[in-house]
């Protein structure tokens, strides 16, 4: 078996290089008519479901799902390039983010055909939202610790239990959440845990805000009081919730939103080096090598979870690394422009950088938490090493 850090399978170059320069064209004409305007950490922050709409009429979503179940039957190499090509500029993604990225992919591996029948297609046609449903308060990242419990009933399940930092509850239409069908057991914690598609819409359902330092709201608890679920909802196999949350973590951590985050600030203070408004930085080299290597990386672990191969340990890899180097760009210019930069008050492009630092600043603390702490992280690749 090939490993997921090995190159990916060779696509014709002018084809890829064709679909990079229609997306950019878009793009660049989305910024000149004023719908969209290029920003920090937008597949988490900026909700934009008619823009979503748009990149489906492009076929830009739901590329690779099936065409059988409405997709477009793409590669996953191409949807990386695409996904590359939103996230550099900071598009608007976040209505399609979780669907298209994570639960599309699962759904064609674990759902049953009802399940892909109701939902693929309208993932690709950018009318479907999910949420997330693992994270729980005072779990942390230990996700064997969940103490969301589901229930048998007559007909289906009732889930009851309280998830955190669901961004994008308030608009999804449903969230897969993770729940304990068995009673702990302490020798085997990952033992009996489900999966669930929760009707966010539904009885028993709570959704509250958990608003960010910026005032942004996108983070949201959902509290599940008995919440009734048919039998038609579970989601894989009663029992085998952890080995599929565990393959759902390689699409979470391996996509170029894990290195992309804060690039748009990385652009711009290139532009005001360029300009002479920043002055030149030796370690700017560096920092280019970084993201280039990452982008390497991660578009091989594209190419491995196109040929259905496990990836979970390369994808813990490219998430440690990258979230480290987007929160390190932010600290590079926030100390640079602290020390060395005093933008004027007509100077929109000075404006711009300072508003895209402080936009920075504020989703900076959570780059290295949200799909797994560093910590858990390294635990992660070393097991995948086989270090104990």
């Amino acid at each position: 078996m090939r490993s997921a850090l090995a190159p990916p399978p060779t696509l014709a170059s002018a084809d890829m290089d064709a679909l990079r320069v229609e997306v950019r064209d878009f793009l660049s004409e989305e910024i000149a008519a004023g719908r969209l305007t290029p920003w920090i950490d937008t597949w988490l922050t900026r909700w934009d479901e008619d823009f979503t709409r748009r990149l489906a009429e492009r076929g830009w979503v739901g590329m690779a799902i099936p065409t059988g179940y409405g997709g477009r039957g793409r590669t996953h190499l191409e949807r990386f390039v695409v996904t590359e090509e939103l996230l550099s500029v900071g598009a608007p993604v976040a209505a399609q983010w979780v669907a298209d990225r994570q639960i599309a992919p699962s759904l064609l591996r674990y759902g049953t055909e009802e399940q892909k029948r109701e939902y693929l297609p309208r993932i690709a046609a950018g009318e479907c939202c999910f949420g997330i449903g693992m994270s729980e308060p005072d779990s942390g990242s230990d996700l064997a610790s969940v103490r969301t419990k589901g229930v048998r009933v007559d007909g289906g399940w009732t889930v009851t239990g309280t998830k955190v930092w669901t961004s994008g509850a308030q608009h999804a239409e449903a969230f897969i959440a993770l729940a304990r069908t068995e009673p702990l057991d302490t020798s085997h914690r990952h033992a009996g845990l489900s999966q669930f598609i929760v009707d966010l819409r539904g009885e028993g359902v709570t959704i509250r805000p958990i608003v960010s330092l910026s005032g942004d709201r996108h983070f949201n608890e959902v509290v599940l009081d008995e919440v009734f679920v048919p039998d038609s909802r579970v989601f894989g196999t009663i029992g085998q919730g952890w080995e599929q949350v565990n393959s759902e973590l390689a699409f979470e951590r391996s996509g170029p939103e894990r290195f992309l985050s804060s690039f748009r600030l990385f652009a711009a203070e290139i532009g005001a080096i360029a300009e002479g408004r920043l002055p030149a930085r030796t370690d700017l080299g560096r920092s280019v090598a970084r993201m280039a290597g990452l982008h390497a990386l991660s578009q091989n672990i594209a190419g491995a979870l196109q040929r259905g191969e496990p990836a979970d340990n390369a994808a813990a890899l490219i998430k440690l690394l990258g979230t480290t180097t987007e929160g390190d760009i932010v600290d590079v210019v926030s100390t640079r422009l602290g020390d060395e930069f005093s933008p004027g008050e007509a100077d929109t492009a000075s404006s711009e950088l300072a508003d895209l630092l402080r936009a920075g600043l504020h989703q900076r603390p959570g780059f290295t938490l949200r799909g797994g702490t560093n910590e858990i992280l390294r635990g992660v690749i070393a097991r995948g090493m086989g270090m104990r």
